[in-house]
């Protein structure tokens, strides 16, 4: 199992490789629970300051739960509700991973598939991406957590229409209505995300740890700063970082943040 989903090092950036593609990466049981094995490996590894998901190869981000399990676990409502509890719960801990976050979508991103790639900071998708959530093809009233980030993303009117039609959308429709940032070519996608990747490393880690998390406390719904926020503000200008970015601007250098 563990060869289905595992961790790519490289510096200071983290992948996590979805590979399962005979099945186009679709998510077992067992992977949402070696996901969260994953991230709680992750945060605590300091030296890993972003975290990229991606399939292993161009046959699919993930095209979703495995439905050949869902007669086994998930009939009925006393199991689907331990199955959405742990597959969902794997998921939320993604969305509040405490560094940045991109998923990098080759092909397909479906039901979740791409509930997996909005938990993610950025949304990367080749042109020849394929996006949707196809609960409504088999009777599943769909979650209202990942609902309400899909409607955090793309509005109300957008999101009854991906989950009414459960229609599948392209990468280019679907940064017009914001649910991706970049469309790139499917040769130069992993070019892409590494540029940018690299852009955000150039700045402080404590800088946008922190912001990650004040972007976090106005989502859900804070007007202003609780005190975990306000220490979390202040405590910054006690920071290495910060040190670091005044000396280098005093000097005229770009800062070298650790």
């Amino acid at each position: 199992m563990s060869n289905e989903l595992y961790i790519e090092k490289d510096g200071a950036i983290a992948s996590i490789i979805i590979n399962r593609p005979e099945k186009k990466n679709c998510f077992s049981l067992a992977m949402f629970r070696r996901l969260e094995e994953l991230l709680d490996e992750l945060k605590l590894d300091n030296a890993i300051k972003l975290l990229i998901v991606r399939g292993v190869d161009e046959t699919a981000f993930s095209a979703g739960a495995d439905i050949t399990e869902f007669l086994e676990v998930r009939l009925h409502a006393e199991k689907a509700k331990s199955y959405n509890d742990f597959a969902l719960g794997a998921i939320e801990k993604l969305y509040r991973f405490p560094r940045p976050t991109i998923a990098m979508i080759q092909t397909l991103a479906i039901g979740g598939g791409l509930e997996l790639a909005n938990a993610c900071d950025f949304r990367f998708a080749t042109s020849e991406s394929k996006l949707g959530i196809t609960a409504a093809n088999i009777g599943i009233v769909y979650n209202l957590t990942s609902t309400k980030r899909l409607f955090n993303l793309i509005g109300p009117s957008k999101t009854k229409e991906l989950l009414y039609t459960a229609k599948l959308i392209t990468a280019e429709e679907g940064k017009e209505i914001g649910l991706i940032d970049y469309v790139c070519t499917h040769e130069k996608i992993e070019e892409d995300v590494l540029t940018f990747a690299k852009q955000i490393l150039k700045k402080s880690p404590v800088a946008n740890s922190g912001i990650k998390r004040v972007i976090q406390a106005i989502i859900d719904g804070e007007n202003a700063e609780t005190d975990a926020i306000s220490d979390l503000i202040l405590e910054s200008y006690s920071s290495d970082d910060y040190t670091e970015g005044i000396q280098a601007f005093l000097e005229k250098r770009k800062p070298n943040f650790l």
